[in-house]
């Protein structure tokens, strides 16, 4: 799958970044504090997660202002902010109703614009989302890591990721540590991660009134599995999904059973590519390193740059659940 990259502009002129991926009804996603639509296609895992919701309907993200490939903003962050900015990526996809996707404090945009406009609204899934900011974290460990963001933005984001995403690898982490610093400056970071510590959306709850998906996972250490219960109850007819695991970010993780949940949720069909199965491309990849070539050697082999068969690599050791190439090599040699 290949994204697409638009752009829109909201009501007071705010320039805003958004993709698509896939085909068929819209599925709009709304991120968690921070997003980078480019960069996040370059992490395997996150663009495996992406993909996978992607097949069978027209998945669509956005990068906020001051985020990503969207253009800073003069307007401090706000819940009215947010929903200006999804009504301007919304308005860009026609007038038949979409499926909302919510994640982190995502998931309170989502409710608040599922209350304010339930007519466009299909289907709302929550994934690791809260009630009340104010209960996901005392007020001195809230302090103590926006000071952090603030002052010293490269340890912030190391301690962010190892709250958000305890389950990912070393390397992986290293990764999400510089994607975070290259979506936001500390300015900007700190100011939506404090907004997402206010944020309350109680008294909306009872508003939805779109079929719902809460999703949680039951260690989550940046949102209290209490806080999904919490949305659950507070929404007539919503559906609560408890997973195992630690991770905040969604493709951290089991993401395939995160992907599957929220895929019957919305009446899509099975993912085609899960667990033990590749692409044809990947196969042709996964074959090579059977043979021992290195990612040059398949580069070279497939006509394509370096970087790509990297990417292909990790896709393929993502996809599969494999530490190393090894694991990859042998898997191939048994399957064939």
């Amino acid at each position: 799958m290949q994204q697409r990259i638009g752009r829109v502009t909201t009501a007071d002129g705010a320039q805003l970044a958004f993709s698509t991926v896939g085909t068929g009804r819209p599925v709009v996603y709304v991120s968690g504090w921070l997003s980078h639509l480019q960069l996040s296609w370059e992490v395997p895992e996150e663009r495996a997660f992406y993909e996978s919701l992607a097949q069978g309907c027209r998945l669509v993200r956005y990068d906020r202002a001051g985020c990503g490939l969207s253009a800073p903003s003069d307007r401090p962050p706000s819940l009215a902010f947010e929903l200006e900015q999804l009504a301007a990526v919304v308005a860009s996809l026609g007038p038949e109703p979409f499926d909302l996707v919510g994640t982190s404090m995502g998931a309170l945009v989502a409710v608040a614009w599922a209350a304010a406009h339930p007519e466009t609204v299909r289907r709302l899934v929550l994934y690791g989302g809260w009630v009340r900011g104010p209960e996901i974290s005392p007020p001195d460990a809230r302090d103590h890591i926006l000071g952090l963001v603030e002052s010293h933005w490269g340890l912030g984001s190391d301690v962010l990721t190892d709250i958000f995403a305890p389950d990912a690898r070393s390397s992986t982490r290293e990764t999400l540590s510089r994607y975070q610093r290259a979506s936001a400056s500390p300015a900007t970071a700190r100011a939506l991660l404090a907004m997402s510590y206010d944020l309350d959306v109680t008294d909306l709850l009872a508003q939805v009134s779109a079929p719902t998906l809460v999703v949680h996972r039951d260690e989550d250490r940046a949102a209290p599995v209490e806080q999904a219960r919490a949305l659950a109850a507070g929404i007539a007819g919503a559906e609560l999904v408890v997973l195992p695991g630690r991770s905040h970010m969604p493709y951290v993780g089991d993401s395939h059973a995160l992907a599957s949940t929220i895929r019957r949720f919305l009446g899509l069909r099975a993912s085609r590519a899960g667990a033990g199965t590749l692409t044809p491309r990947q196969d042709e990849v996964a074959a090579l390193i059977a043979a021992g070539h290195t990612n040059r050697e398949i580069a070279t082999r497939l006509g394509i740059d370096e970087r790509s068969a990297e990417g292909h690599v990790e896709r393929i050791r993502t996809r599969l659940g494999f530490r190393s190439r090894a694991q990859i090599a042998v898997w191939y040699a048994t399957q064939k």
